[in-house]
């Protein structure tokens, strides 16, 4: 942690020499065709990026609820085929195991009398 600590001390500290090394770099912002520089302008940069980062996290965060309601709709569907496919295949089978229900029910009637 004191090393993580230690080298982000250094990279803000290297950013501070850099930029009072560098000439000023003349941020402005064009407001209807006005310009405006220095802190306003700055103020000004700052509030519309943040205002634009805000916008497009409530447009992942929509987005994201959207695929996650589709994606559980899909899986729904899916399981609901599913089941209805096993029906279909145990409908088609069931003439075809009526002569070993009909044994079972007699193994069951039989074994059952033989315990009274």
């Amino acid at each position: 942690m004191k090393t993580l600590l230690t080298a982000a001390v250094l990279v803000l500290a290297a950013m501070l020499v850099a930029s009072a090394l560098t000439p000023a770099s003349g941020m402005h912002v064009a407001v209807d065709g006005d310009d405006i520089g220095g802190p306003i302008g700055a103020l000004f940069a700052l509030l519309f990026a943040g205002g634009g980062i805000l916008v497009a996290a409530v447009v992942v965060l929509c987005v994201g609820g959207v695929l996650a309601l589709l994606f559980a709709g899909v899986g729904a569907l899916t399981f609901g085929t599913l089941v209805l496919a096993a029906v279909v295949v145990a409908l088609a089978l069931s003439p075809l195991m009526m002569p070993l229900v009909l044994l079972g029910g007699l193994v069951w009637l039989f074994s059952g009398r033989q315990r009274r």
